[in-house]
């Protein structure tokens, strides 16, 4: 069964690497935009999935990478790809400075804390006219370059959940966990748990950084109000939920169910569509609580790891 499942996935990155090559440039931009989704649903998915302190502003990393990726582009002629690199050390940067004082808060207080957090960032990028450009926005040169972000989205997006795998399938994912389920108990087992709770929040602000250097060489055009959306995170919220939080593969079910669904539904109807999705996020909540994963879990006792 296991070598049934490598062979499928072999198959599976076989298939999306030769893709490019027969789509179209749609073709090319959807599948760019689900790796996109699947990598912040699973960067989302590290720290409140499985510690259990659950961010409502963790777009605030997607947007400091937008921009430092973007400055570095335009400002200092860096190649997008390792300006991109660049905006999540930037994103994991910011994540140390306020990641001591947030941490600290539990429930509520750090969800509320990381909201204000994406807030003051958006403020802060449209006062800094000079570096940023202000409300006016940030131009990047034009490229032609989908076909090699297909790729580096991809890999961001295989990266971030091989990186789910190995942490949910050892100790430190465990410990991880432990934290999510009950943290007094975790401390009194001798777990640091200020140090790891520190670590998944590093790792979680990583992906979301260099995923945003690649959007704003993508789009070519970023702006405050499109970089720092409360939308975005909580689109990430969802896709975990939908899919099952604290899992491997939940997060990438959900984002490829949700992203699929919302792309038919706003193609079919135009002003419903943001209805249907708030009607999912409802159902998610009342019936489904522990995700698509979780139920099959539960139902066919399937590994509560996978």
């Amino acid at each position: 069964m296991r070598w049934a499942v490598l062979a499928a996935l072999a198959i599976g990155l076989l298939l999306l690497a030769l893709y490019p090559l027969v789509a179209t440039g749609y073709g090319i931009r959807f599948m760019l935009q689900l790796f996109m989704w699947v990598a912040l649903a699973q960067s989302w998915n590290l720290i409140s999935g499985l510690t259990g302190y659950v961010s409502f502003g963790h777009v605030a990393f997607f947007g400091t990478g937008a921009y430092a990726g973007a400055i570095l582009v335009t400002t200092h002629g860096w190649h997008w790809g390792p300006a991109s690199l660049a905006g999540g050390v930037a994103a994991v940067i910011l994540a140390l400075i306020i990641g001591y004082p947030c941490l600290r808060l539990k429930g509520p207080y750090f969800a509320i804390a990381m909201l204000g957090l994406n807030e003051v960032m958006r403020v802060l990028v449209s006062y800094f006219e000079g570096l940023t450009g202000g409300g006016s926005g940030l131009s990047l040169p034009t490229l032609h370059a989908s076909g090699q972000i297909y790729y580096a989205m991809g890999a961001a997006a295989l990266a971030v959940t091989g990186a789910a795998h190995l942490l949910i399938t050892s100790r430190v994912g465990l410990r991880f966990m432990t934290i999510r389920e009950d943290e007094i108990a975790a401390e009194a087992m001798g777990i640091n748990t200020e140090r790891y709770k520190l670590y998944a929040f590093l790792l979680s602000a990583f992906v979301p950084g260099v995923v945003g250097g690649f959007f704003a060489r993508d789009q070519g055009y970023i702006e405050p109000i499109s970089v720092f959306p409360l939308l975005t995170t909580i689109t990430m919220i969802v896709m975990v939920l939908f899919g099952g939080k604290g899992t491997i593969w939940g997060p990438v079910l959900g984002a490829v169910t949700l992203f699929v669904f919302q792309e038919l539904v706003w193609a079919r109807f135009l002003y419903l569509h943001q209805i249907f999705f708030g009607a999912i996020i409802v159902f998610v909540v009342l019936l489904m609580p522990r995700g698509i994963l979780g139920v099959l879990q539960e139902r066919y006792r399937l590994p509560r790891t996978i």
